[in-house]
């Protein structure tokens, strides 16, 4: 008998490389109000935590700036509009999916990224694979609490240990823990292993056919 009946993935850095979208929307925003834009590499370093987390920590003086609301608008509307330019399905991803869904499992995607952007995204990638997908949205707590995980949970119709959470990040470590779920850490995505390492990971997958091998 299988080990577990579902699959919840994290999605920015465990199934799309999204980071170039990310950057271009961070900065077209900042550049319009005048600030200065960041790298790619930094915005690697900032994502993880929701839009509003990433514009705090690229914007000078973060939710302090004057223009903040502003500022998060303007990434929330170029974003929306350009999600897909460039982002893209990780090597062996779609694959990895496929088979799972022909083996039965049931397969979610939980993530910090705004809600619209998530459904968006899984529509056009995912549709008749994904059953559900959930992103951030107002008057529910975003992962590491596990409101968003229990919603996913709930709409598959799976319990929490019966479930495994796949993601790249510490964030995706601490909502498994507080989900009651084992974690397995993916190490393409936008943290290294000496960074999850030190945040709790202890189950690590270098490829999506090694996570295919890991539910056996």
């Amino acid at each position: 008998m299988k080990k577990y009946d579902a699959v919840l993935f994290d999605l920015d850095g465990t199934l799309l490389n999204t980071l170039e979208d990310l950057t271009d929307a961070t900065n077209a925003a900042l550049t319009s109000f005048g600030m200065p834009s960041r790298t790619i590499d930094e915005v690697r370093r900032f994502v993880g935590n929701g839009a509003r987390r990433l514009m705090e920590l690229s914007m000078p003086d973060g939710f302090a700036n004057p223009q903040f609301e502003e500022v998060f608008a303007a990434f929330k509307e170029h974003y929306g509009l350009y999600c897909n330019e460039k982002t893209r399905p990780y090597d062996g991803v779609m694959e990895l999916l496929r088979g799972l869904k022909r083996e039965g499992y049931q397969l979610a995607i939980v993530s910090n990224k705004p809600d619209f952007a998530v459904k968006e995204l899984a529509e056009i990638y995912f549709e008749g694979i994904i059953a559900a997908a959930t992103g951030e949205k107002e008057g529910v707590a975003k992962k590491p609490a596990p409101d968003t995980v229990r919603a996913a949970l709930g709409e598959l119709g799976v319990d929490a240990e019966r479930a495994l959470y796949v993601g790249d990040s510490d964030v995706d470590v601490m909502t498994a823990k507080n989900a009651g779920m084992e974690c397995v850490s993916v190490l393409w995505g936008f943290r290294d292993e000496a960074f999850l390492r030190e945040h709790g990971a202890e189950h690590f997958v270098h490829t999506p056919a090694e996570l295919w091998e890991y539910l056996g």
